[in-house]
């Protein structure tokens, strides 16, 4: 079956080129030209991916990602100016899954692309395998084969990233993961991304489920070593 890519940006001349290229690799591919319309599409169309500039006529595209974080947990990749740092970081605050720079050679965003949507089925296929035993524990639950989780029973809305981290570390309590391992295992050992992203996405799901940020409960921290989960 084939994937299917949103691509977000108001500059038609880039959608018609990464349309064309991913095309050509059997991808299904639509396009929206401004947030509003690109945050609708999102809502109501399935997508494995979206591409998203972050420079966008009405909503920009952190407000877009920010809104499609809150009903969705799509991969997202954002295109920002080169050598914006803060946009990346802040994307990543937003919850995109990657970002890539622009100018950007076409070939590098297809390489991207598939290196989510393949680190997104091997995911799947290994959570089918580890069953979907539900993970309690002091009020919190992770339900992996439904990718929910809940705290005192109320929902809690986790982007993709997020979901996998707490997952990955509440599977195994106590186990203390460096920055650079959970870059490889959540990421990919192809992202070349840094220690921020971690750091980034730890934040914000200590900030979604932690009634002290600052004072963790369930992902703490190991000075100079890395992450675990306290069940």
């Amino acid at each position: 079956m084939a994937r299917r890519i949103l691509v977000v940006d108001d500059e038609q001349l880039i959608v018609k080129g990464i349309r064309f290229s991913l095309e050509q690799d059997g991808m299904e591919v639509e396009a929206a030209y401004d947030g509003e319309t690109a945050v609708k599409m999102a809502r109501t169309g399935k997508f494995d991916l979206i591409l998203l500039d972050v420079m966008l006529p009405g909503l920009s595209g952190l407000e877009v990602c920010q809104q499609i974080r809150s009903f969705s947990r799509v991969p997202i990749m954002m295109l920002t100016a080169k050598g914006a740092d803060m946009d990346k970081i802040m994307g990543l605050e937003y919850g995109a899954d990657d970002y890539v720079t622009k100018p950007f050679n076409i070939l590098e965003i297809k390489a991207r692309i598939k290196a989510i949507l393949r680190r997104t089925g091997v995911r799947k296929t290994i959570q089918k395998r580890a069953g979907s035993q539900i993970i309690s524990s002091r009020g919190l639950k992770i339900d992996p084969e439904r990718h929910r989780v809940f705290l005192n029973d109320r929902e809690v809305n986790l982007t993709s990233k997020e979901f996998e981290l707490l997952l990955l570390l509440a599977r195994d309590p106590g186990k203390i993961y460096t920055r650079d391992q959970l870059l490889s295992r959540i990421w990919g050992v192809d992202y070349d991304g840094d220690a921020r992203t971690v750091d980034v996405h730890i934040r914000r799901l200590r900030e979604k489920i932690e009634k002290i940020p600052a004072q963790p409960e369930y992902v703490c921290t190991k000075w100079g070593m890395g992450y675990y989960y306290r069940g």
